[in-house]
């Protein structure tokens, strides 16, 4: 039995519950053969950036010629920059065995979900509403208005859980990132994640 097909696990919560905290840690702890998706922008590329490391630069005709040929999982407008996450590249990596993850809203996990059903969705829940607001408040970089925005926003999402397939409470990150190790490595089990060659079962016992 061989040809194991990586999965595409899809994480999303709100603002301030811990999101990009945990996809780092699983990444760095080199779990599950894991590695982050990287996403298409058209905003210019900061001195620090590699281009297919950091992000894949685009200009706004080449990202507007990717979405008429169908190229992304999912992609938005944000102000006036362009992101998405383009097919091929997570396609390649699946193929090759390796779980590759997406950190993304829930507007965009629900356009992954319609064009890739077999994908695992994960929630990252806070232990409380009250305490998602002070990890925002805590930062201290944004406006009362903002801050507003984003809990409403937050309220919001929440309300998406019953789209995805797991919920994992934020309340300790080492904890979460071990919740998601198990669900990963119970997915990796999945008969639909392998091809079968039953011929070469029936050499074998008849051998």
């Amino acid at each position: 039995m061989d040809g194991y097909k990586g999965m595409l696990i899809v994480i999303s919560g709100p603002s301030g519950v811990g999101k990009s905290t945990i996809c780092k840690s699983l990444i760095e702890k080199k779990l599950n053969n894991v590695e982050l998706s990287v996403s298409a922008t058209t905003r210019k590329q900061r001195i620090s950036e590699v281009d297919g490391i950091s992000y894949y630069f685009k200009s706004e005709h080449e990202f507007q010629e990717m979405i008429y040929r169908n190229e992304f999982l999912e992609y938005a407008k944000v102000y006036d920059n362009y992101y998405g996450t383009p097919k091929q590249h997570v396609i390649d990596k699946l193929v090759k065995g390796i779980n590759v993850i997406l950190e993304i809203d829930t507007h965009g996990a629900m356009q992954v979900k319609s064009n890739y059903e077999k994908g695992v969705f994960i929630f990252i829940m806070p232990p409380c509403f009250n305490i998602l607001k002070t990890r925002i408040l805590k930062r201290g970089t944004e406006s009362k208005g903002d801050i507003k925005k984003r809990l409403e926003s937050a309220f919001g999402e929440i309300h998406e859980i019953i789209n995805y397939d797991y919920i994992v409470v934020n309340d300790d990150v080492d904890k979460a990132v071990d919740k998601i190790v198990c669900i990963l490595n119970a997915e990796s089990c999945r008969t639909n994640r392998y091809k079968i060659d039953f011929t070469e079962f029936k050499e074998e016992f008849y051998d």
